[in-house]
């Protein structure tokens, strides 16, 4: 069985789903394992740490001609690759409105897994991409934000006066926006939360933030657990709430997502200009329209004095970590591919993961 990692050609993309520690693990599972040319360079990490760690080192088109499997954490630029017939092509985060790709998916008989579709399932947590990169972007944003302040976030007490503790508003409270709060928590900042989920009010306080709420009668949350889109009313009062909360902020850090639609709107220009010269906003959303007025993809922009932070690719900013969970994760997912006893790749396409992630 051979299965080969081809790089990302993405300027804002610096993960791999490879690192070389986790050469030998997958060789043990039964794989040669192939890893184009320069495939971390971004990393800093040279070819021969993964020849030294038993992978061959190929060019990207010789890899995509032989390998059963191809793992690639987007599928951009895999449409241009002549793929061995019946090929699996394993992608992180797969967009369905790659048309190329589906084309050469038909042409070539292939078969696709997008694990950014995994479903929220106990066995599938080990999988989860969504959630083990949101983790580092919710991290890395609180460290952005203090970057970017001015100020202090911990209260000090010195003799020549009292410096008062940042105040952070954290939007969202799935698995980015708790990483955030638990982290400005720890850099001593008084953290506030909302989210449209009545369920995660016990998430937030556990971790010492308070929960800033609508009172409604309507469920907004999914069987799978994710956030869904609200009534018009809904957001009317959501709107109100965030004005009178988001002008008291020092910081704001956005992490409303609805899978498979445009971010929300949740920040508007009355609410951004409301804010503080030298508070900040960063935006995890951006990546889908965003969740804040006057952000901008992958750019820092400024409006009366308050900082926007609108980086598409958060979890890339943390690129070393981001890629060991992602290699952890293809590995978990490898696993439901063989057939240990005859040492070879079979697929069971009732099983329930499979189905989620078969494009």
């Amino acid at each position: 069985m051979i299965i080969g990692f081809l790089k990302e050609n993405d300027e804002f993309e610096t993960r791999s789903m490879l690192l070389p520690e986790h050469v030998s693990q997958i060789s043990k599972i039964g794989f040669k394992i192939l890893v184009e040319n320069k495939y971390a360079e971004k990393l800093n990490l040279k070819d021969d740490l993964y020849s030294d760690a038993g992978a061959e080192i190929k060019l990207s088109n010789d890899i995509a001609s032989i390998s059963d499997i191809i793992v690639k954490i987007s599928g951009k630029d895999l449409g241009s690759y002549d793929f061995k017939s019946g090929a699996i092509i394993i992608t992180g985060f797969f967009d369905k409105d790659n048309k190329e790709l589906l084309k050469v998916k038909n042409d070539k008989k292939l078969e696709m897994f997008g694990l950014n579709y995994l479903p929220r399932i106990t066995r599938a947590q080990a999988m989860d991409v969504l959630s083990s990169q949101s983790n580092l972007a919710g991290y890395k944003a609180v460290i952005d934000t203090a970057y970017e302040f001015s100020k202090a976030l911990p209260m000090m007490m010195t003799a020549a006066g009292t410096i008062t503790p940042a105040k952070y508003f954290i939007v969202g409270a799935g698995v980015a926006g708790l990483q955030a709060i638990a982290t400005a928590k720890r850099l001593g900042a008084v953290v506030s939360a909302t989210d449209v989920r009545a369920a995660s009010k016990e998430q937030v306080e556990s971790l010492g933030a308070k929960f800033v709420f609508v009172e409604s009668d309507e469920n907004l949350e999914t069987q799978g657990g994710y956030a869904k889109e609200a009534t018009e009313e809904y957001k009317k009062k959501q709107e109100d709430l965030m004005k009178k909360t988001v002008k008291n902020q020092d910081v704001v850090i956005t992490t409303a997502l609805i899978p498979g639609k445009k971010a929300p709107l949740i920040i508007n220009e009355e609410m951004v200009l409301s804010m503080k010269p030298g508070s900040i906003i960063c935006d995890l959303a951006t990546s889908q329209g965003g969740n804040v007025a006057f952000s901008e993809r992958d750019k820092i922009v400024e409006k009366n004095g308050v900082k926007i932070i609108g980086y598409s690719n958060y979890a890339s900013r943390t690129a070393h970590s981001a890629s060991g969970l992602l290699a952890k994760n293809i590995i978990n997912f490898l696993s439901l591919l063989i057939d240990k006893e005859s040492n070879s790749i079979k697929v069971d396409y009732g099983d329930e993961i499979i189905k989620g992630v078969r494009i």
